[in-house]
């Protein structure tokens, strides 16, 4: 049986920290980062749960400057 599972990636330079994607995750998958900011000021989204993600793409629907990439992947369960 296959299980299909998520991964995200975010260009953490482009990113402004709009905090659109962290609340359009059904999942909780991101977050803001609370403590490093990117070239531009911005506290960036990332990654905060990677395992969770379904790879849904609602995030990288709602990011208004494209910043996130999201794949599906198929994992074989039966090994």
């Amino acid at each position: 049986m296959a299980k299909v599972v998520g991964a995200v990636t975010i260009d953490r330079d482009r990113c402004k920290g709009c905090d659109l994607c962290v609340v359009a995750c059904p999942t909780d998958v991101l977050l803001l980062q609370p403590k490093e900011v990117n070239d531009r000021g911005y506290h960036f989204a990332f990654p905060a749960n990677p395992e969770a993600c379904i790879g849904c793409a609602s995030c990288a629907m709602v990011c208004p400057d494209g910043c996130i990439e999201v794949y599906r992947v198929k994992v074989d369960t039966n090994s």
